[in-house]
C-alpha cells in the first residue's frame, strides 16, 4: 500500500532557491507541498529582504496554483515579533494537518538550526531539500529545471548595481566574484522567479527603477555585511 505523503508548506521567497525547492518537491515520496508562506513588509506590500511587490508573489502562487499564507511584518529588528507571528502561523497550519515546513536553505548551519528549533517548539518537522548542494552546480541545475531568476537585490560589499536585472545562467556564474557564492547563499544577492515549468504562465514582469537602501546593524547584529542594497523594482 503506498504511504500517503506528508503535507508540507514551503517557505517561499519569490526567489530561485525556493523555486528548485519546489521543484524538487514534486518528486518527493514522502512530501507533498500544499501551502506556501512568505513574509511581507507591512509598511511597504513588499517581500522582506528581496523588495518584491506583493503583486508580483501572488502572480507567482496564482501561477503554482496553491493557497499562499503572508505574514505582515512591521519594521522592526525585533526577532521576538518574527519568531510570534510565523508560531502563530504555523500553528494555524499544524491545525489543518500541516506537520513539516520545507525551506531553501542550502548550508548556513546556524540558520538551520534556529528553523529547526522553532518548529520544534510547536512540534513540527524541517525540511531542506537543497541542504549541502554544490552551490555551482545548481546554477547548472537552474537552467536544467527551466527555471528563470533575475537578481533584483545586491549587496553593495560584493557586488555593483549593474548586476541587478541578470539572469541566473552559466554566464552570471562565470561573471560573479570570486568571493561570491554563486546561489548568494551569505546574503550577497536575491532574486525572483518568474517563470518555471509548473508555473501556468510566465509573469509578465517589467523592470523599473533602482533604488538604494542603508540598513544600519544593531549593535548586537553579528551580520555586518548587512549595510547598504541596490533594489530593481519590478513589476505587472
Amino acid at each position: 500500500m503506498e504511504q500517503e505523503k506528508q503535507k508540507t508548506v514551503l517557505n517561499w521567497s519569490s526567489g530561485k532557491d525556493a523555486a528548485m525547492a519546489y521543484s524538487l518537491l514534486q518528486h518527493s515520496p514522502s512530501h507533498i507541498v500544499t501551502q506556501l508562506l512568505t513574509t511581507v513588509s507591512s509598511e511597504h506590500e513588499r517581500i522582506v529582504m528581496h523588495g518584491v511587490r506583493e503583486e508580483l508573489l501572488d502572480a507567482q502562487a496564482e501561477r503554482i496554483g496553491l493557497p499562499l499564507k503572508k505574514i505582515y511584518l512591521p519594521a522592526s529588528r525585533n526577532d521576538n515579533l518574527y519568531k510570534q507571528a510565523m508560531a502563530d502561523a504555523l500553528s494555524e497550519m499544524q491545525a489543518q494537518g500541516i506537520h513539516t515546513a520545507a525551506y531553501g536553505d542550502i548550508f548556513l548551519e546556524d540558520l538551520r538550526i534556529y528553523r529547526e528549533q522553532q518548529l520544534h517548539s510547536i512540534g513540527m518537522q524541517a525540511l531542506f531539500p537543497l541542504w549541502k548542494k554544490d552551490t555551482r552546480a545548481m546554477i547548472q541545475l537552474i537552467e536544467q529545471l527551466g527555471i528563470d531568476a533575475m537578481l533584483v537585490c545586491v549587496n553593495e560589499k560584493f557586488l555593483g548595481k549593474e548586476f541587478l536585472g541578470r539572469k541566473v545562467n552559466a554566464q552570471l556564474l562565470a561573471d560573479l566574484p570570486a568571493n561570491v557564492d554563486p546561489c548568494g547563499e551569505n546574503g550577497e544577492f536575491h532574486t525572483f522567479v518568474y517563470n518555471t515549468p509548473y508555473f501556468s504562465t510566465p509573469v509578465p514582469v517589467v523592470k523599473g527603477e533602482i533604488s538604494y537602501h542603508q540598513y544600519t546593524p544593531a549593535a548586537n547584529d553579528k551580520d555586518q555585511w548587512n549595510t547598504g542594497f541596490y533594489f530593481l523594482d519590478l513589476h505587472l
